[in-house]
């Protein structure tokens, strides 16, 4: 789910790793507790992969003299790489690559054998990556969970009042999230019907006109 998430939010342009933290915090709040601990090999494991590369940014702009030596003109481009300005160590960019553009696409278009919140937050947050009939298939498969769950959750007769207003709030929830969902459901498919009403047309490329065409 993390790497659907960091190669989602690459898709719309390079990022350092900071950054990426920050937008996991503030756009997919879902998955707001992911540490630097979890995310750095996350991010190594996609470089690794050929899903994204590394771009060193913050370089030293200075010119470096020459040493003298083919080992000592090497040990200056790797630390020119590895240091930046004022001896700090370079800052990472990390940009998404062709291939892990697909990597996402797969990811995101793959049905999950059981999308729970988090999940299917995440999938839905990318949902304009998706296919108008893959957006209203994880609509519809997330609603049949959740009706499945309400009700096999009814709440038994063993309970007393307080641990049955702790059930009852619970499916409440469920209610209104089963609502938001009959909403979204509502307006893709009147949205899949307006596109199929009116289809896009191209007109055909328009024929030059010969001079003989003209002359009559």
């Amino acid at each position: 789910m993390l790497d659907l998430a960091i190669l989602g939010l690459l898709g719309d342009g390079p990022l350092h790793g900071y950054e990426i933290r920050r937008r996991l915090r503030a756009q997919l709040g879902l998955i707001a507790n992911v540490s630097f601990g979890s995310l750095y090999p996350a991010l190594a494991r996609l470089e690794k992969a050929a899903d994204v590369t590394v771009v060193d940014a913050d370089e030293p702009s200075v010119v470096v003299p020459s040493t003298g030596s083919l080992s000592g003109e090497r040990a200056v481009q790797r630390s020119k790489r590895l240091v930046g300005p004022r001896g700090r160590r370079a800052k990472k960019i990390y940009q998404l690559t062709d291939q892990g553009r697909a990597t996402f696409a797969g990811l995101l278009n793959t049905p999950s054998g059981n999308d729970d919140q988090r999940s299917f937050g995440l999938r839905w947050s990318f949902a304009r990556h998706l296919a108008p009939t893959a957006r209203l298939a994880l609509l519809e498969r997330r609603r049949a969970q959740l009706v499945q769950g309400l009700s096999e959750g009814e709440p038994s007769n063993d309970l007393d009042d307080y641990a049955k207003s702790v059930v009852q709030h619970a499916a409440d929830g469920v209610a209104r999230d089963i609502a938001w969902l009959d909403e979204l459901i509502a307006v893709e498919r009147a949205s899949q019907f307006q596109e199929s009403a009116h289809p896009v047309v191209t007109p055909p490329p328009s024929q030059p006109i010969s001079p003989a065409q003209s002359a009559g």
